[in-house]
Formats: C-alpha cells, sequence, structure tokens
C-alpha cells in the first residue's frame, strides 16, 4: 500500500461507510500484494523452463488473511488451477461462497462428509485402504466418482503411503476400485526451507522413482504429479513436476531464514492496526499490568491500546515487542493482557488519545514484520499470521481503495 491504513480508512469514511468496527483493531489484507507475489512466483517458475499450474494453499483460512476473499481474487488468475485446504470443512467454506475451481483437502477426511464430499467434487487426499472402501460405497450412493490425490510419504513421517512394494499395491488396489478416480498423486518435503537442499531433493527422486514405477507395472501415468512447497516452487523449480503447491509466500512471508530473498520478491499481504484508547503519566517505579514485572525508571507517558493475546498478539511478545506511533517504534511494556496492552510513549511527545497504532506493517520509514513478531514471541511467522483470529475484522484493499470489510 503506498498510502497509509489511516489514509485508506478516512477516505472508505468520505463514502458514508461505518468504519467503526475497525477502531479497536483490524488486519487490513492487501490484495495487490498478494496477486503481485503470485505473480512474480509463477514468473520464476516459467523463467526457469517450469510453466505449470499452481494450486494457491488457504488451508487454516487463508493462513488467517481470509480464505473466502483471498480465493475470490487468486480465481481470476488463469494459472491458478486449484484450490488446497486441510479439512472438508475449509473446503465447504469455499463453495459456500461460490468458489468453482477444484478443492484439494490435503488432510484425512473423516467418513461422515463423504457423500457430500463427493457431490461437491471435492479431491480428498487418500493412503488408508478402508478410505478406498468408503468412498467407493459414497460413490455408488451418489452416482458420482471421487477423484483422489494419493498422498506418498518420502520422509515426513506424517500421513501416506510409503514409495515401497506395499505403496504399489495400495496404488492398485485403488485403480480397481469402483467410483475412484486417480487424478493426482504427491507427497510433501520435510526439508526444504533450509540451506541445504540434498534431503527434500532425496524425497523428490524417490517420489518421481515411485511414479515411474506406477507407470511401469501398472500402466498408470498419473495426470498430476506434485511436491513443490513454498521454498521449493522458489529454490528448487526443478521438482515443479506437473503443478506447484503456493502456500506461505503467496502472502509474502518467508518459509525461513535460509531461503534467498533474493529468488523472488514478495511483499507482506497483512498489516494490523489499532488506536491509543487512553494516555496517563505514571511515576518511576509505577508497576504496569499484571504481575508487576515492569516499571520506569523515569516519569513516562504510558499508552493503553485496546488489543491483546485474544486477538493473537501473543502474550510472549511481553517484555520483547514494539508498535509504531506516527512513524516512530515504541515499546510494549508490562504483560500483554488478553484485551489490552501498554506502551511507553515518551519519546514520541505529541502521541494522543485517538492515534493509529501499527502492530504490524510499514508506518512511515519503519516497518514491523511477521518474521520479527514470531522470532521475538518464540514462534514463528506462519504460525502467528494463523492465529491472528475472527474477533480481529479483515479490511481488503485493492488500488488504494477499501473493497470489502469482514
Amino acid at each position: 500500500m503506498n498510502q497509509s491504513f489511516a489514509d485508506i480508512i478516512e477516505a472508505y469514511k468520505k463514502t458514508g461507510a461505518d468504519c467503526g468496527n475497525l477502531s479497536r483493531i483490524c488486519a487490513a489484507i492487501d490484495l495487490d500484494a498478494l496477486t503481485g507475489n503470485l505473480s512474480r512466483i509463477h514468473g520464476r517458475l516459467r523463467q526457469c523452463g517450469c510453466d505449470v499450474p499452481m494450486t494457491d494453499v488457504i488451508k487454516a483460512d487463508g493462513y488467517g488473511h481470509g480464505s473466502v476473499m483471498i480465493a475470490r481474487e487468486t480465481e481470476k488468475l488463469d494459472y491458478i488451477s486449484a484450490h488446497a485446504v486441510a479439512t472438508y470443512e475449509e473446503a465447504m467454506d469455499l463453495r459456500s461462497a461460490g468458489i468453482r475451481k477444484p478443492v484439494i483437502i490435503l488432510g484425512y477426511t473423516f467418513p461422515y462428509c463423504y457423500d457430500e464430499l463427493i457431490i461437491q467434487d471435492f479431491r480428498p487426499a487418500v493412503f488408508r485402504t478402508d478410505t478406498l472402501a468408503e468412498l467407493s460405497q459414497s460413490s455408488e450412493r451418489t452416482g458420482r466418482p471421487v477423484r483422489i490425490h494419493i498422498a506418498v510419504d518420502t520422509g515426513m513421517s506424517r500421513i501416506g503411503i510409503r514409495p515401497d512394494e506395499n505403496g504399489l499395491d495400495f496404488v492398485r488396489q485403488a485403480m480397481e476400485t469402483p467410483g475412484i478416480i486417480i487424478e493426482g498423486m504427491f507427497t510433501h518435503f520435510a526439508r526444504a526451507d533450509e540451506e541445504d537442499t540434498s534431503d527434500a531433493l532425496k524425497q523428490f527422486t524417490a517420489f518421481r522413482t515411485f511414479a515411474r514405477t506406477v507407470k511401469d507395472e501398472l500402466g498408470l501415468d498419473i495426470p498430476v504429479l506434485h511436491c513443490a512447497n513454498s521454498a521449493a516452487a522458489i529454490r528448487l523449480p526443478e521438482t515443479a513436476m506437473d503443478m506447484v503447491r503456493c502456500g506461505i509466500i503467496m502472502y509474502g512471508l518467508w518459509p525461513s531464514d535460509e531461503v534467498d530473498r533474493d529468488l523472488v520478491r514478495l511483499e507482506p499481504v497483512m498489516s494490523l492496526h489499532s488506536h491509543i484508547v487512553y494516555i496517563k503519566d505514571v511515576p518511576a517505579g509505577t508497576r504496569i499490568s499484571y504481575g508487576g514485572i515492569y516499571a520506569p525508571d523515569r516519569l513516562s507517558r504510558i499508552a493503553t491500546v485496546p488489543v491483546g493475546y485474544a486477538d493473537g498478539y501473543s502474550r510472549g511478545l511481553t517484555g520483547k515487542a514494539s508498535v509504531l506511533v506516527r512513524g516512530r517504534r515504541v515499546p510494549v511494556v508490562g504483560r500483554i493482557c488478553m484485551d489490552q496492552m501498554m506502551l511507553d510513549v515518551s519519546s514520541v511527545p505529541d502521541a494522543a488519545e485517538g492515534d493509529p497504532v501499527t502492530l504490524l506493517g510499514r508506518d512511515g520509514g519503519d516497518e514491523i514484520t511477521l518474521e520479527e513478531l514470531g522470532s521475538l514471541s518464540g514462534r514463528f511467522n506462519y504460525e502467528f499470521a494463523c492465529d491472528v483470529n475472527k474477533r480481529v475484522p479483515r479490511v481488503y484493499i485493492r488500488d488504494g481503495l477499501v473493497t470489502a470489510i469482514e
């Protein structure tokens, strides 16, 4: 966003819209940054000779960015062939909102949803023989086939068949099961975001070899083979195969500090904003917040902001984090509460009640990133973004204008 978030909201208010519910806290989602990231990632793949479709991973409510609004944006992109989620419920959220592209469910799905899963044409990950049998029964009841993606465990040790004779028998059984269409097969890299990529390349070799064995011994040429996650998409384009699963990087976040940031330019999609609701002068030695673990050593101006860990702003940031007020960093002081936290704004003498506060994002020449907040809180950027919960309204911005509020 070229404009400040405060300026964008002020412009939106002039249209007569009610923005009162954004005053306490809101997350701004920059749709231009989102599509820009995807375009540059796709461009890098093409430059590397890997002009394959991409699947956007929008599980966990789009990593906290709002899965439906993200899907509505990416649905327009011709190189996005499908959406990927973790659960049946997440897939239904998309269909209920009118999202029509295929939806792959990357985690285990339970039998209670198989009939509706088939009706909605979702693509489940399959790796258990009982799942094959139950899906076949649902296929018979609904009168429709089910397209599955077989999960292969090449080193993650999470879900998936092993790429061995037992795994080959499973694929054979899937081929022979009525109502089952094997549309895809995939694996997931455990260490593609590390400086040493040799482990990921071993997984890739194991997966590719297994796919060739399936073709040679069973005569099955699976249409969609996919294994490249975000880190592999930009570091190991040779693993692209038939499709790339693009997750964290589409949101402008890095898989790890070991991924070379010169490979592609990413812009953060989410920023987080609030306001100062109260300022008071406190004498030196005054205890602040629960436990009294912090007391200033001088007369200080303490500001209260109505945001806390119930909004996803981690209590683990106590004594570590800072925020931006009038473009300047000020420390968060005292323990972060469930719904409130305090700042020392002594270094910003003109700070006033009602001033915007940037908890995440850019204000003036400074920026607070999710990588910074994740590191300070003992978590990481994925987790922090996912924890910004439904209590926090999302404001969607395109071309410097508010397009939707959820």
